[in-house]
């Protein structure tokens, strides 16, 4: 068997991290055989990949550029010793023979016969120096030229691939950021992009096809004269000035060319310690911003006041905190490598999942009348009635996981419905005037330009007018997710796989829900049973890739959420190998 082919049953697919986002969280262990091909082993060295919308360490991104997919594929280990039970598996030599499969690839793919030029980007993680030193020797070993750009952002790494300016050495012919978002701190990744976006899973199984080879020829190499050779050139560059520049400019354009078009707002940032904190000093202040108060500013790769997430509650409630304690008109906070981000009012109103989505569709619709809003499927029934009774728009809701979120908004442009936003619950949002690049800090630009816009008008009152722009959109009361575990050693699956196992649980749940007249399947609907009824719904589906079908519901009292998680009580309660527990504990008398 070929060195990488060994592929093992025990995998680690990060997805649980996007559905179950908090420091610690780990996923079961045993996945179907559909499922194995996504672990390859060479050298000893395990590496999980994926295409699902979070990461665990090595994190192979996927942008397209204009009308090419965007989403995320990513490739996972770990980089730190530290946590009982997970040895580290991303070491310097693996990262080394992955780099110099990448600059192999990229030969191949632009079929260069030059040297090329690779620029190498990394948030606050403790292991991104370390990493970043291996990423430069593999590249250099083959022959190509490093330019490190040091502490940067996810979408920034991209940009330089687009960027035209012989002073930052762009554009480069290949980008990689070194980053495992908001995982704990003993993880780490990598994700590549080119100009034409990011690596999909066909490039990556190549790329890691090549370093199982190179590998080899590393730990040959080392042992025999104790190091490996290396050419080519490094070279510093503090690639993010130019990035921030290009945010600043998009603002003071949409406040007329004010120079200082903040002037008299006190916005604070929370960077969560991660690679956010740049916002402040280099994107609101030259805009005249005041941003004292602001926190978490500082790179540390142990997180130590919250999880840079801004789907945590812990972490919103720290912006939210920071906000009121200054008195601030408005909050920003990123995650770690700035993809993602959410906003506070100067009330302390949470602008993040539905809010921030009905925020930013209020936005793109008035610059674009009619166009359709993508989202996933969790987003509420308020936010359709909102997009579409209030705005004008139409909402699409798609499946789970941004990447599906944003390829499907390029393919409906591909067929000719005009879609300009593709956004997430999870705070990834993508614009197709930003080459459908999920990019938390131009998410947050765009809110921006709404204040400093409607300053340059002559409107007063803060954030007013982005809270104003979600006025009647009806939030439920009552809004959770369970998560219902299939447990594939229970004879009930009869050697089965969980997915076809949870794919008997959905369909019998849709079966029963066609015999009761009080309850209404929606009419479009993409992913797992969505029901509406009492007042509300619930949306029970299949986890891409755990052995889990997670349970939304919302409604407008406790009493009907209750209702409606009976109904799936009911239906599920035959299905032995399906853990109930925190739907009965939702559902059983206070």
């Amino acid at each position: 068997m070929a060195a990488w082919g060994k592929i093992i049953h025990n995998v680690i697919i990060s997805n649980c991290h996007q559905e179950n986002r908090q420091f610690g969280t780990k996923c079961p262990m045993n996945y179907s055989a559909s499922h194995m091909r996504d672990r390859l082993t060479f050298g000893g060295v395990k590496l999980v990949w994926n295409d699902i919308s979070s990461m665990h360490s090595v994190n192979l991104s996927k942008y397209r550029r204009s009308s090419v997919n965007q989403g995320i594929v990513r490739c996972n280990g770990v980089a730190v010793a530290g946590v009982e039970g997970e040895p580290v598996n991303l070491t310097e030599l693996v990262s080394e023979a992955i780099a110099v499969a990448f600059a192999s690839w990229l030969v191949d793919k632009k079929k260069a016969d030059r040297r090329l030029k690779i620029s190498i980007g990394h948030d606050s993680r403790i292991s991104a120096q370390m990493l970043q030193d291996a990423i430069s020797r593999g590249i250099s070993t083959a022959g190509h030229d490093v330019i490190q750009y040091g502490l940067a952002s996810t979408p920034a790494m991209f940009n330089s691939t687009l960027s035209v300016d012989d002073a930052y050495t762009c554009p480069v012919d290949g980008s990689i950021m070194i980053t495992a978002s908001h995982l704990p701190y003993n993880r780490n990744g990598f994700k590549f992009f080119t100009n034409s976006g990011g690596l999909g899973k066909p490039d990556i199984k190549d790329i890691l096809e090549r370093a199982a080879d190179i590998y080899k020829k590393f730990t040959a190499e080392v042992s025999s004269d104790g190091g490996i050779k290396t050419s080519a050139s490094v070279k510093r560059v503090d690639y993010m000035t130019l990035y921030t520049s290009d945010l600043v400019k998009a603002v003071r354009k949409a406040a007329g060319n004010i120079e200082k078009p903040l002037k008299g707002f006190h916005i604070v940032v929370d960077a969560g310690n991660g690679a956010g904190g740049f916002f402040a000093g280099k994107v609101l202040e030259p805009l005249g911003a005041v941003t004292s108060g602001s926190q978490f500013l500082e790179p540390d790769g142990f997180f130590p006041n919250h999880i840079p997430n801004p789907e945590d509650k812990e972490a919103m409630k720290a912006i939210t905190q920071a906000v009121l304690n200054n008195k601030a008109d408005f909050g920003i906070i990123f995650d770690t490598d700035v993809d993602r981000s959410a906003a506070v009012d100067s009330t302390g109103r949470e602008f993040n999942r539905n809010r921030l989505i009905a925020l930013m569709s209020a936005i793109v619709l008035e610059e674009h009348p009619g166009t359709t809003i993508v989202t996933d499927s969790v987003t509420s029934d308020g936010l359709t009635t909102f997009i579409e009774k209030k705005l004008g728009g139409k909402h699409h809701r798609f499946k789970r996981g941004y990447k599906n979120v944003i390829d499907e908004a390029i393919r409906l442009n591909s067929v000719g419905e005009e879609s300009h936003l593709a956004i997430e619950t999870s705070g990834h949002g993508a614009l197709k005037e930003n080459h459908w690049l999920d990019d938390g800090a131009y998410l947050m630009v765009k809110l921006l330009n709404k204040l400093a816009s409607a300053r340059a008008s002559g409107l007063s009152g803060g954030s007013k007018v982005l809270t104003e722009l979600v006025e009647g959109l009806e939030e439920p009361v009552v809004a959770v997710e369970l998560r219902l575990k299939i447990n594939q050693t229970h004879p009930d699956l009869k050697g089965g796989s969980f997915r076809e196992y949870g794919e008997a649980v959905l369909k019998y749940l849709e079966n029963s829900i066609d015999l009761d007249h009080k309850l209404q399947k929606a009419p479009i609907n993409y992913e797992g049973v969505r029901v509406s009824g009492f007042g509300g719904w619930f949306l029970l589906r299949l986890s891409l890739h755990d052995p889990v079908l997670p349970l939304n519901i919302e409604a407008q009292s406790h009493e009907d959420a209750v209702k409606l998680g009976l109904v799936v009580s009911a239906a599920v309660k035959e299905f032995a190998a399906l853990d109930t527990s925190a739907l009965d504990k939702f559902v059983q008398p206070a």
